[in-house]
């Protein structure tokens, strides 16, 4: 039996009723900072050494921490608490600065959250074939050649988004990302764990203090400008932060949950990845696998490693959603512009589902772009398997302008900052100082790519 109503939040301007929390606000937040990254930690510490690598660890964090602050602020205009509502981030900057900087501020975020999804794609399905490689080394032993082919899991990882997709709104899929977070945090500790276990058995701390010697200075170069850019882009959630706090109560003030909510989150992920980068590179030293879990720094307990891998494809479930959600919202929200009295985008279906006394709803056109984005996003991580090594580059040119750039350019513009004022001043050196790290880990992804270029091939993925 099917029914037909309107779908009040399809049509343009209206609002729907916003219950979020600081805890749900920092679940999401873990959901989209902490991902499968965090393993590949170790390895980038190996490549800065003692020092340098805790210290970039704790710099971004700070960076990232008070540019979400910033952020936060501008979700209402022009006043922080009481003025109208963003419920993007393009919005805001539409709100404080020129239309040509809205341009650049859209290329550069749905750029990355679409960038990112292709990338989840493929991470998830590596720790597919993961599992099942964990399973032929523990029986065939570790020499054997145990090889998974990713194409059909990530078919299988496309399918599940494509009902996933099917969800409201970042409102709605709370339960999805507090459920994608207690994954994180479990093949957090899986990894740390494992990664302390062996340290203690190496009986003493492996590394350096200047990291992996004996490199040429191109490749030193090369290889510390990657790790800055895992560890600066394994911190940013900026792209997603307004669509985030669109989900919050008006009261308190939503700025100041959302400041709440960034400082819970970015200090659970600091502290996180300090201790498995830190752990990880003290047990590996220089010879750091490029992911703990998937890389087989660990074959046994193998079915320790198979809880952990799972734990990383529950984890990008959630995590795909959070930044699918806001690209679904932008394409339906121009539909709607486009053709506000069209039935086909408001005219909601309502489906019983059996055994489970519950129903489906769905419009017709929720069904088909949402459908045709997820479709289109695995064929790409299916064609270009190597995409991680393109989406380190797409990090780095976003990392400036969504995390700094434009955080900045907003409260200055909020607060009218002047260049009497001091803080003008550092405010602009921040903002050059992190265009520097991201131009610097440009040309550090280029060269990966090049490289990844020359040993993947379309449809061969192997995880």
């Amino acid at each position: 039996m099917e029914k037909m109503e309107i779908d009040i939040e399809q049509i343009e301007g209206r609002d729907y009723e916003r219950k979020g929390t600081v805890w749900t606000a920092a679940a999401h937040i873990v959901t989209a900072v902490i991902g499968s990254g965090v393993l590949a930690l170790a390895w980038s510490v190996a490549q800065l050494g003692w020092i340098a690598g805790p210290l970039a660890l704790s710099a971004f964090a700070i960076v990232t921490y008070y540019t979400s602050t910033l952020l936060a602020n501008s979700y209402r205009a022009p006043d922080p608490v009481t003025g109208s509502r963003n419920r993007t981030y393009m919005e805001a900057v539409r709100s404080y600065l020129s239309p040509r900087k809205v341009y650049m501020c859209a290329v550069a975020q749905y750029v990355n959250l679409w960038g990112t999804m292709v990338g989840y794609t493929i991470t998830a399905t590596i720790s597919m074939g993961a599992i099942k490689r964990a399973g032929c080394f523990h029986k065939f032993g570790h020499d054997a050649k145990c090889n998974a082919s990713g194409t059909l899991l990530m078919l299988l990882f496309g399918i599940i988004e494509l009902i996933l997709s099917q969800l409201p709104n970042l409102e709605k899929i709370t339960w999805l990302s507090i459920m994608a977070a207690i994954m994180s945090f479990a093949y957090s500790f899986i990894g740390l764990g494992l990664s302390v276990g062996k340290w203690i058995g190496n009986g003493f701390t492996k590394g350096d203090y200047v990291g992996i010697v004996g490199l040429s200075p191109a490749k030193k170069t090369w290889s510390s400008f990657q790790a800055l850019g895992n560890i600066a882009f394994a911190y940013t959630f900026a792209e997603v932060l307004i669509e985030i706090q669109d989900t919050l109560k008006p009261s308190p003030p939503e700025n100041v949950t959302m400041k709440k909510a960034s400082f819970y989150g970015v200090g659970a992920t600091t502290i996180f990845y300090l201790s498995l980068g830190c752990a990880g590179y003290a047990a590996f030293g220089n010879n750091a696998p490029g992911n703990i879990l998937t890389g087989f720094g660990f074959y046994e307990p193998f079915w320790l490693v198979d809880i952990g891998n799972l734990c990383i494809i529950l984890h990008l479930f959630g995590a795909y959603q959070v930044y699918a959600q806001p690209i679904f919202a932008a394409v339906e929200r121009q539909v709607a512009a486009q053709w506000p009295d069209a039935k086909f985008i408001n005219r909601v279906h309502t489906i019983n589902v059996p055994f489970f006394n519950s129903t489906l709803r769905f419009t017709l056109s929720k069904l088909i772009f949402r459908s045709i984005i997820v479709l289109v996003t695995t064929l790409i991580a299916m064609i270009v398997p190597f995409f991680n090594a393109v989406l380190g580059l797409l990090g780095a040119l976003s990392f400036w302008p969504l995390t700094v750039y434009f955080p900045i350019s907003m409260h200055i513009a909020q607060e009218k900052i002047g260049r009497e004022v001091p803080k003008w001043y550092f405010l602009h050196g921040l903002s050059i100082f992190c265009l520097m790290i991201s131009i610097a880990v440009s040309i550090g992804s280029v060269v990966d790519i090049a490289s990844s270029l020359k040993m993947s091939a379309p449809f061969k993925t192997v995880g």
